[in-house]
């Protein structure tokens, strides 16, 4: 696999923003069906726009998490890729990821009630 030839403490990057990722996904989902259904009832540009905002957050979130599971999936490219071109984008997107986990936990909070 691709990972085998990134140190163990990437691995462990990449498979943690993974899995942050799905979090993200499925929190992004729940919005949007409780956005969903605020519009049906109350059908305000506000919702509209919440709608919208879900949708491309939740798009751009399918997109990072499948291109980071990607490298756990494939079998080995063709290619090598070294180290430093994969240890920076993985801690940038973890963190990302992190942040927009807790961002969207207290959305999702707040909008439940």
């Amino acid at each position: 696999m691709v990972v085998e030839y990134l140190g163990p403490e990437i691995r462990i990057v990449i498979y943690i923003t993974v899995v942050v990722g799905v979090a993200n996904i499925f929190l992004l989902l729940g919005l949007l069906r409780t956005y969903w259904k605020t519009y049906k009832e109350v059908k305000s540009q506000f919702t509209i726009g919440l709608l919208y905002f879900a949708s491309f957050l939740l798009i751009q979130n399918l997109l990072v998490t499948i291109s980071m599971g990607i490298p756990l999936l494939l079998p080995v490219l063709p290619f090598t890729v070294p180290d430093s071109d994969f240890v920076r984008p993985h801690f940038a997107l973890l963190f990302i990821n992190l942040i927009q986990l807790v961002a969207l936990v207290i959305l999702y909070r707040i909008t439940r009630e």
